[in-house]
């Protein structure tokens, strides 16, 4: 059953019902075998950056469709409940392209942007490290000025799309400041210097490559320094609240997706002579799924409606991502209790929601962190 969707314009209700159709005919019937074989779907990103659909909340002037993020994000979910791997690349993708779009001088914007939001390009973030997770200010690769270019060396970890994206988002240290010291730079793939170690084994998100990106004295121009030096912490930070409500939204459509699927369950399985939805304790565990969805999606509109009127939305973006997450566990959790034995199987597609949810809670910043920036927040 569609979401029922209050859309801020016609335009934006048609394409709410393009995504719809894409969703339903291109990913849905890919999702299964891909995330069973743990292939990389790169032809898909391509599909929906000619579709329009990957740089939505970028300026028409440079290829992005100039849609609001309340819209963007509604979008995202919908994609989400039907292949979540794909819907955490499109709001990692939309997280490569923020420096570009937002710090970039106006020859970068017009040089980069077409590429990137169209789908011809894909993008990866280089933030954390294995020692600096959550705490990116304790960065320690290092970006050295040698004439017309940097020579970049350490290592990021957890890269979404790594070994797979033509170009990478990256910050590196350019002075020993703990804050004001850290760059922005845009690496292309084929750079000499740069590598992907082999990727991560995970438990979700199979077709979602993520791997270490190593930089042994990288060759990066001058040219692809995003910003000055030493705004890098300030750019990661202002696309960390965005991303933020990118994966909360990713989160709600997962939920979405197992909520259906326990619910189609439950119409068609009978126990003791009635439908088992029409037991009153598996009736409310439903029931209290629905309200865990619907509450997600109305935080993160909440926040993204303060972030289209020019607010601040910091702490909103925190909490969007935490609660949209917690649920997204308890309704994937929940969805392979309805479903019973049969949800403990791969014959069912919950199995896989529920293990997909769990990263949820850990990356763009675990909802422990999320907790301590909203309380700093409340501290004033």
């Amino acid at each position: 059953m569609p979401v029922q969707r209050f859309m801020p314009t016609e335009e934006a209700a048609d394409l709410i019902e393009l995504t719809r159709d894409i969703a339903d005919k291109e990913l849905l019937p890919k999702a299964a075998a891909y995330e069973r074989e743990g292939r990389f779907p790169r032809e898909v990103f391509t599909g929906l950056g000619e579709a329009g659909l990957l740089g939505l909340p970028y300026p028409e002037q440079y290829g992005g469709g100039e849609q609001p993020y309340e819209v963007y994000l509604q979008v995202l979910e919908e994609i989400a409940a039907r292949w979540s791997a794909v819907a955490v690349g499109v709001s990692v993708h939309a997280l490569s392209c923020f420096a570009v779009a937002n710090f970039g001088t106006d020859e970068q914007r017009e040089q980069w942007l077409p590429d990137m939001l169209g789908g011809q390009l894909l993008g990866a973030y280089c933030l954390s490290e294995p020692h600096a997770g959550s705490d990116p200010a304790a960065m320690i690769t290092r970006a050295v000025r040698d004439g017309d270019e940097y020579a970049v060396s350490g290592a990021k970890a957890w890269t979404t799309h790594g070994g797979q994206a033509d170009y990478y988002t990256t910050m590196a240290r350019t002075s020993d400041d703990r804050t004001r010291g850290i760059s922005c730079f845009s690496v292309l793939a084929d750079t000499s210097g740069l590598s992907a170690d082999k990727p991560e084994d995970k438990m979700g998100l199979m077709s979602s490559t993520t791997a270490t990106m190593r930089f042994d004295s990288a060759r990066v121009p001058a040219s692809r320094l995003i910003g000055e030096e030493g705004q890098g912490l300030q750019i990661a930070l202002a696309a960390l609240d965005s991303g933020r409500l990118g994966i909360a939204a990713c989160a709600t459509g997962l939920a979405q997706g197992a909520l259906d699927a326990a619910i189609a369950y439950a119409r068609e399985r009978t126990t003791f002579g009635r439908k088992i939805i029409d037991h009153q304790g598996l009736g409310f565990l439903l029931a209290d799924m629905e309200a865990a969805v619907t509450s997600a999606r109305a935080t993160y509109l909440s926040a993204a409606r303060l972030k289209d009127a020019g607010r601040p939305y910091s702490k909103e973006a925190s909490i969007a991502k935490l609660v949209a997450t917690d649920n997204a566990m308890r309704v994937t959790t929940d969805a392979v209790q309805v479903l019973g034995g049969a949800g403990y199987t791969k014959d069912f597609p919950v199995e896989r929601y529920m293990r997909e949810a769990k990263v949820m809670q850990i990356f763009e910043g675990t909802n422990q962190i999320q907790r301590l920036v909203i309380s700093r927040h409340l501290a004033g």
